[in-house]
């Protein structure tokens, strides 16, 4: 018989600690479910006495720093602080992140202790540095730590909201609910922005095309036809358009350097005073502002607010911690004032409909439905809702976006190039005629 250490949920969701002797680690998790507990971690405790009883419902102890006092050897004999290298230290991809999550919750669902379905996600994980996380976590958990204070040792992968919406989970016992809420939201997040970045692919294409074309056309082209001119006109005046794109080409050629200094110096000026609070403040406030991109900037940032929000709600994360998550993973200043005002509204008693109407990011559509779901108790589902509407209005102003760019950029295109050409051509013709009344 060997001696296994374990943490499990009761029926209400409290935590319970203690130890059971076994012949495998199968009959333990069965042993354990029998006393109707749900089993979260278990690892067996090398060269332990053997356990008189189980000491099942025997909750967790806390030390004086917060942390679970530990006792005796095996599992709880020390707490496990995991560091990984810088080089290691990095963002996984959002899709296995969201896939790792996705199949976690599937795996939890079907019964499966945590423990074990970290080390099947683990065997099959192909990312390093998820793999790496992924071994950090279950050392962690199989040493006495729970699933997310494990988390919190790799802030680069797990960030604040994936971390209080496992807790969240873990106190109400309702992990896979959790997760599969999780996987959902990042889902929908990750829909949403390639849908935005794929609406500015093809302007993006068609802008570099442009300035591309235009540079070739007046370095190496624009100089062979002005030597023409010279040649077969000595010197005659040229026509004002011909005149002019000659002139920017000259001017492109002994100040392409200064141009490209002048542009390199404008991006780096922009990155430094984005830096500053008051640069990054006014240039959150420029997108929201913008004439075409502001909608999509406004509506995106919307959707993503009321969905972070409504995710964490119906989660079981308090609202105030709730409102400082979603400040903080906003990527807006303005946006992220706006939530400090609702935070210190309802840290008051208040509600959050009077600074969110004060805020000119939320509509009155979108205040108006707010107030609606704190009358009714159904704040979480409402916002939910919202962010459902936004993410139909972003398709929306990202379809029509799109449409607007493209043809608009290729007439500027076309307009350039025609230009050049015209200007060229126009001289072509007095030549052929000077040639013509010639040879007549």
């Amino acid at each position: 018989m060997a001696t296994f250490q374990y943490i499990a949920k009761d029926a209400a969701g409290n935590e319970t600690r203690g130890q059971i002797e076994a012949g495998d680690r199968a009959s333990a998790i069965a042993a354990v479910r029998a006393q109707g507990l749900l089993p979260t971690a278990l690892g067996e405790v090398k060269n332990a006495p053997a356990a008189s009883a189980p000491s099942a419902k025997k909750p967790a102890k806390k030390a004086a720093g917060g942390a679970v006092a530990k006792k005796g050897g095996g599992l709880g004999s020390k707490e496990i602080n995991l560091k990984l290298p810088n080089w290691m230290r990095g963002k996984v991809k959002t899709k296995v992140l969201t896939q790792f999550t996705r199949q976690l919750a599937t795996l939890v669902n079907a019964g499966l202790p945590l423990m074990r379905g970290l080390e099947v996600l683990k065997r099959q994980m192909k990312d390093p540095q998820m793999n790496e996380a992924l071994n950090g976590i279950a050392d962690n958990i199989a040493a006495g730590g729970t699933f997310s204070e494990s988390l919190t040792q790799y802030p680069k992968i797990f960030d604040n909201l994936y971390v209080n919406m496992v807790k969240a989970g873990e106190a109400g016992g309702v992990l896979e609910v959790v997760l599969g809420r999780l996987a959902e939201f990042a889902e929908k997040s990750e829909k949403i922005k390639n849908k935005v970045k794929g609406a500015m692919i093809y302007p993006i294409v068609v802008l570099v095309a442009a300035i591309g074309i235009t540079a070739f056309l007046l370095v190496a082209v624009i100089p062979k036809f002005k030597q023409v001119f010279n040649d077969m006109l000595g010197g005659a005046a040229l026509p004002a358009i011909t005149q002019a794109v000659i002139d920017l080409s000259e001017w492109v050629q002994h100040n392409g350097l200064t141009l490209a200094i002048i542009v390199a110096a404008l991006v780096v000026i922009k990155k430094v005073i984005g830096k500053t609070p008051a640069g990054a403040k006014f240039y959150d406030l420029l997108s929201l502002k913008m004439p075409v991109t502001g909608t999509l900037v406004q509506r995106t940032a919307v959707s993503r607010v009321t969905r972070t929000l409504g995710t964490l709600l119906s989660s079981g994360v308090p609202i105030l911690q709730s409102l400082v998550i979603v400040r903080d993973t906003t990527g807006n200043r303005i946006v992220s004032q706006a939530l400090q005002n609702v935070h210190d509204a309802v840290k008051e008693g208040e509600g959050m409909t009077q600074p969110l109407s004060q805020c000119s990011v939320f509509p009155p559509m979108v205040v108006s439905m707010v107030e609606v779901g704190e009358e009714t108790g159904a704040l979480a589902d409402m916002l939910t809702r919202i962010a459902n509407t936004y993410d139909d209005e972003v398709d929306n102003a990202v379809a029509g976006m799109t449409a607007a760019i493209e043809p608009a950029l290729i007439i500027v295109l076309a307009v350039v190039v025609g230009t050049i050409v015209i200007a060229m051509f126009l001289p072509m013709i007095k030549i052929i005629s000077s040639v013509s009344g010639a040879g007549a």
